[in-house]
């Protein structure tokens, strides 16, 4: 059995590293009380390599359809399962027809022909380089969303200043600064190991006393927190203006960051993820396993925008991919690993209703290695817009090291 000095030692250590700063109780209800709310950002993994051409849909290019004969979505007009028109060239798949009222309110951004400047087709790789933000370095310690919260540390943080909705920190949250990881809101607490319930309270009582004494009131606001989010009773949540977030797994990862935004915890940067995207086999068009995962996809974001409601004038919602997929369907009417890909931002200070970026064109001659669609933007580029004109970072060098960040190389989402 653990001793109690040890487990002290141990457990002051863990909130140390977690950050919970001195106070934050009341410098949280401190800010909610200002004018103005602090940015956010949200950021989405859609793990394995979605098909970008399928979801922001060139239908403009002829090209297109001669490579997918038979899972191309059809141009706007030729039925149900067709593109949804957005500006006469590209279109929605069908499934993300809950998106469009952002794109017509001009709350959503599209960046296609994006990725990263690497060669790599491989899943693991890809993703850490997007993650790191140092495409084709394997050896990054850290993620990019840490280098941002420790280029603006913040003695004011709270700690959930930076949240996972997933079982495990990712990549891109690892690092110097502090940041958590919660499957779910409501089981967040402290673990007594083996110990009962009944050995656990009496311990968690104890334990906050002593480590009240030895980190200055540290100790006491950590459970404070904890016991903040256990008032907010996920089961007992009422989504705002009408959101219905689907029951999966991603849709209640969205719900649970809508209800830590409006909790006022001092939530900044929220990461969640969603796989599923790698459809080497049958991938489907307007229907079939892609499309499935877009709906689910599509209703969540649109769930939780609508439940932020006003709140998105703050807030940006970001998509990102490893990769794209190759141009040609291959011979399982599916797709392969590729390159270029298409990402989407979502906010009130985004300006939307627009296609960013250079596109390249979908001719054989025009494509990467003879394959697949071409980067033209480097994801850095859009993440160094958001950090430096959505978060308002003024020198993001320790966030994008061995990268040159340029506004005259930003693809132009924000005012």
């Amino acid at each position: 059995m653990i001793s109690r000095r040890v487990f002290l030692k141990d457990g002051a250590f863990a909130l140390v590293s977690l950050g919970f700063a001195p106070s934050f109780l009341a410098r949280t209800a401190f800010a909610q009380g200002r004018s103005g709310r602090a940015k956010q950002l949200i950021a989405i993994f859609q793990r394995g390599a979605v098909d970008g051409l399928s979801v922001i849909v060139p239908f403009g290019e002829g090209d297109y359809y001669r490579a997918r004969p038979s899972i191309a979505i059809g141009r706007p007009g030729s039925g149900e399962t067709a593109a949804i028109d957005l500006d006469g060239f590209f279109g929605f798949n069908p499934r993300l027809q809950p998106l469009k009222r952002l794109w017509d309110a001009r709350q959503l951004a599209i960046i296609h022909a994006c990725g990263s400047p690497d060669a790599t087709r491989s899943h693991f790789d890809a993703q850490d380089y997007m993650e790191t933000a140092t495409p084709g370095v394997k050896s990054t310690s850290d993620g990019w969303l840490n280098r941002y919260l420790q280029a603006r540390h913040d003695e004011a943080a709270t700690p959930f200043r930076a949240v996972a909705l997933t079982p495990q920190l990712p990549r891109m949250l690892q690092g110097g600064a502090p940041a958590l990881a919660l499957s779910q809101i409501g089981q967040f607490g402290i673990r007594a190991g083996q110990a009962s319930d009944l050995v656990g309270a009496s311990f968690e009582a104890e334990y906050a006393a002593a480590a009240d004494r030895v980190l200055n009131g540290t100790g006491r606001e950590a459970f404070d927190a904890i016991k903040m989010l256990k008032i907010a009773d996920p089961a007992k949540y009422q989504p705002d203006n009408g959101a219905d977030y689907p029951r999966g797994p991603f849709g209640q990862a969205l719900k649970q960051i809508a209800q830590l935004t409006k909790s006022n915890v001092g939530l900044e940067v929220a990461f969640a993820d969603l796989g599923g995207w790698d459809t080497h086999v049958n991938q489907g068009a307007a229907q079939g396993q892609l499309a499935n995962r877009l709906d689910d996809f599509a209703r969540s974001i649109a769930a939780l925008v609508a439940d932020l409601g006003d709140r998105m004038e703050d807030t940006v919602v970001l998509t990102m991919s490893e990769f794209g997929r190759a141009v040609n369907e291959n011979g399982n009417r599916g797709t392969d690993h590729g390159h270029g890909n298409a990402m989407m931002v979502i906010g009130g200070g985004v300006k939307g209703g627009h296609v960013y970026g250079k596109w390249p064109g979908l001719a054989v001659e025009r494509r990467y290695e003879g394959r697949d669609l071409a980067v033209t933007t480097d994801f850095r580029d859009v993440f160094g817009e958001i950090v430096v004109r959505h978060l308002g970072v003024n020198d993001p060098r320790s966030i994008f090291p061995g990268y040159a960040v340029s506004p005259s190389k930003f693809p132009g989402l924000f005012a």
